[in-house]
C-alpha cells in the first residue's frame, strides 16, 4: 500500500508540447515496465488557460473534475463532480481549459497492452525535441534533412522520441469518450457499517472499473483483497490509516499483494475508486 497527499507531493508543469499553463501534483506513479503503468495527478489550470488540439492517445484516462467546468471538446463539458472515461485510440478535444479548473486525472496503459509513457521520460523527450524543432498550439513542427516540413501532435512526438518506436493506435473499442454523471447513480449499502458504494461502470475485456466509496464519519472501511491494482482518490474528508491522518486530495494505491487495511473516517469521506486493467 502507498499513500500520497497532493499537499506533500512533487509538482511540475506540462512542457512546451502543449499551450498555456497547467500545474500538476504527481500523487502516484506505477511501474514503468508494466502494461498498466499509470500516473495519478491533480492539475490546476494557470493564468491564461491551457489548451490542446483535437488528439488521441495510445493509453486510457479517467478524469474527475474537482472545481470548475472542463470542456473535453467544444460540445462535451464536464461539471464539478463528474467523471469521464477517455479510452485509448479515441479522439477528444480540442481542449480549452479555463483558468482555475482543477481536475484529477489518472492515465494508464489500456487493454491493448501498449502501456503508458512515464512523465519523466515524456518531459525528457520534450526537451530533446525542442532542439530539433518547435512546439506551437500543441503541435510539433520540424524540417527533415531533405528540407521537408513535418507536423505531429506534441504528445505523439514525445512518445516516438522517448521510445524510438512508431506510435501505433489499436482499433478503438468505443466510438467516443464516455462521460458519467454520478448524481444519476444510487448508493448501495455494504456489509461494513457506514460504508456505501456507487458503481459507475466496467470497461473493456480487461475489467477496468470506476466507482465511488463513501464513508460516514466514524466508519471503518476495510480494503479487503483484490486481483487488480486498485487506486483510491479522496476528494473530500479526513481519514486515519495506520495511525497517520490524511486530508482531501489523498491517493491510495492497493496492489493485489497488499494485505487488508482499515481506513477510518474522521469526517465524512468520498473516494473515487479505479481498478486498473487486469493483465
Amino acid at each position: 500500500m502507498r499513500i500520497s497527499e497532493a499537499a506533500k507531493s512533487e509538482g511540475g508543469s506540462v512542457g512546451s508540447m502543449r499551450t498555456g499553463k497547467l500545474d500538476q501534483k504527481f500523487l502516484l506513479q506505477g511501474d514503468d515496465d508494466s502494461p498498466n503503468n499509470y500516473l495519478l495527478n491533480v492539475g490546476l489550470t494557470g493564468s491564461g488557460g491551457w489548451g490542446t488540439p483535437r488528439h488521441r492517445h495510445n493509453f486510457d484516462q479517467i478524469r474527475y473534475v474537482l472545481k470548475g467546468e472542463y470542456p473535453a471538446s467544444p460540445h462535451k463539458k464536464m461539471k464539478a463532480g463528474s467523471v469521464g472515461y477517455f479510452p485509448e485510440s479515441v479522439y477528444y478535444g480540442p481542449q480549452d481549459r479555463p483558468e482555475g479548473l482543477e481536475m484529477m486525472v489518472i492515465q494508464f496503459g489500456g487493454a491493448s497492452g501498449s502501456g503508458f509513457l512515464s512523465t519523466p521520460k515524456r518531459e525528457a523527450a520534450n526537451k530533446a525535441l525542442e532542439a530539433k524543432g518547435t512546439f506551437k498550439d500543441g503541435v510539433f513542427t520540424w524540417v527533415d534533412e531533405k528540407g521537408q516540413k513535418h507536423n505531429m501532435d506534441g504528445s505523439a512526438a514525445c512518445f516516438e522520441e522517448a521510445t524510438g518506436q512508431k506510435l501505433v493506435f489499436h482499433t478503438p473499442r468505443y466510438d467516443d469518450i464516455v462521460l458519467l454523471e454520478p448524481e444519476g447513480y444510487g448508493w448501495l449499502d455494504t456489509d461494513q457499517a457506514g460504508v456505501q458504494v456507487k458503481h459507475l461502470g466496467t470497461f473493456t475485456e480487461r475489467y477496468t472499473r470506476i466507482g465511488f466509496i463513501k464513508l460516514a464519519k466514524g466508519a471503518t472501511f476495510n480494503t479487503g483483497t483484490r486481483d487488480q491494482i486498485q487506486v483510491l482518490f479522496m476528494s473530500e474528508g479526513s481519514i486515519t490509516v495506520e495511525g497517520q491522518t490524511y486530508g482531501p486530495k489523498t491517493a491510495i494505491e492497493l496492489l493485489p499483494s497488499d494485505a487488508p487495511v482499515d481506513i477510518v473516517a474522521d469526517e465524512d469521506a468520498l473516494f473515487l475508486s479505479v481498478h486498473l486493467p487486469k493483465f
